[in-house]
């Protein structure tokens, strides 16, 4: 479940929610590391979605014709992820170049603050697999929701 919500200011204006589910969890009942950051890139596809009428990275490579692959991937860990509450990512772009991107998430549990990452992708042409400039409607819509770190 997604939501756009006020901006205000310093806050993002998108928040992806995610239910943590027992299966996602390990003995110590909190959330396996390699699933964090699964459920951050959940929340960057889903803020796709909301932003491309609806095309998430599926849509976006097959019909649109550009990928999106991960060139850098930061994780900072602040607090357990468990199933006791919704994890709401808050999901904005903080830096555009030509030929990348650079979404941070902040993801929390009943308003703590569990992790935040920083996720940079590049542009490629399909199936050619080369960098190319960011499409005119992905970096409008990028340059939109543009919250420099």
């Amino acid at each position: 479940m997604s939501k756009q919500v006020d901006s205000t200011g310093d806050s993002p204006a998108f928040v992806h929610s995610i239910r943590v589910g027992w299966g996602h969890c390990d003995p110590a009942q909190i959330a396996y590391t390699g699933h964090l950051p699964s459920f951050a890139l959940e929340a960057i596809d889903a803020w796709w979605e909301h932003h491309l009428d609806g095309d998430g990275w599926f849509q976006m490579e097959l019909d649109r014709g550009t990928g999106t692959p991960f060139v850098s991937m930061n994780l900072e860990f602040r607090s357990p992820v468990t199933p006791r509450h919704r994890l709401e990512c808050a999901v904005w772009p903080c830096a555009i170049g030509t030929k990348s991107v650079t979404f941070r998430v902040d993801a929390r549990q009943n308003g703590t603050l569990c992790f935040e990452g920083r996720f940079t992708c590049v542009f490629i042409t399909q199936p050619e697999f080369k960098a190319r400039p960011a499409p005119a409607d992905y970096r409008a819509v990028i340059e939109a929701n543009l919250q420099p770190e």
